[in-house]
């Protein structure tokens, strides 16, 4: 028998810290017939901000799903100086991923993908090299090669833009792609585009940063996932991990358990996004369990 689809709302908010804010929320809810089926809530009390990721069920809510947004923001929002982003499970968000040469994280991601770990849709694989396309072919997922360099990537990038339109794409996974966005593309995707890297940044920068690790006989490597700004590299962390290292370990070693760290980390910040369990705010995450 097939799962049945969740349809449930999904309400992840932030606002000045002040009492009664979680009482209200779901006040509201439960008024409009809604069961919640989750709830977590964090307050920063250094900087007085009160965070909350609250999930309920919509079979029998009172109010459409297209009016929700507006009598929240109307009852609430305006009144607790609340931020605030509402979602649906009732279909699944559609990935696209961006890859160069290097397969390790294409391969974990499309493994949990069709081992089915995952609430998401693949429609397609953009790439701005064609060496991966067999790998896409193994999942039969469409690939689409956009030659895109430091000469034409505007012109490239209104070609990917057209593809990511047509394909209906909610948000986007750089699996390894070995080019830098511009801002116009990091602005239609706010907290859409997912990355990963290894942790050495800002030292050991360049092309081979696992050869200048073991130049300088670090003890410790990692790998850091995060969403993509405008300010290079330096976007809100969503996951991160480490290994030891040892004398022992070649440069081959450590370039191996890097990128197992990287397919890790970046599964991990992919699965929190398809959850819907990531509320960004000023360049931090917080990551609801």
């Amino acid at each position: 028998m097939e799962k049945k689809r969740p349809n449930t709302a999904v309400l992840l908010m932030h606002c000045p810290d002040k009492p009664g804010i979680i009482a209200v929320i779901t006040d509201f809810i439960n008024a409009n017939g809604g069961n919640i089926v989750y709830l977590d809530q964090y307050v920063d009390r250094v900087n007085g901000v009160f965070y909350m990721r609250v999930e309920w069920d919509l079979d029998g809510f009172g109010i459409p799903d297209d009016k929700i947004a507006d009598y929240f923001n109307t009852l609430y929002a305006h009144r607790y100086d609340m931020s605030f982003k509402l979602s649906f499970t009732r279909k699944p968000q559609r990935m696209a991923l961006f890859v160069s040469k290097m397969s390790h994280c294409l391969y974990d991601i499309l493994a949990r993908y069709i081992a089915k770990e995952w609430d998401v849709e693949i429609p397609v694989i953009i790439s701005n090299h064609p060496d991966l396309k067999i790998v896409a072919d193994q999942f039969n997922i469409p690939f689409e090669v956009v030659p895109l360099n430091k000469d034409n990537k505007k012109e490239m990038e209104q070609v990917e833009f057209e593809i990511l339109d047509r394909f209906k794409i909610d948000f986007i996974v750089l699996a390894r792609y070995m080019q830098v966005l511009s801002p116009e593309f990091i602005n239609r995707y706010p907290d859409r585009v997912i990355n990963i890297h290894h942790s050495f940044l800002p030292a050991f920068v360049g092309a081979k940063p696992y050869h200048a690790a073991y130049e300088r006989g670090v003890k410790l490597i990692g790998a850091t996932s995060h969403y993509v700004t405008s300010d290079l590299d330096a976007g809100p962390i969503i996951e991160q991990d480490i290994t030891r290292i040892t004398h022992k370990d070649t440069i081959d070693d450590l370039v191996k358990k890097g990128r197992d760290l990287e397919k890790i980390v970046l599964s991990r910040a992919v699965e929190k996004h398809i959850q819907r369990k990531i509320l960004t705010y000023n360049n931090k995450t917080v990551v609801f369990n």
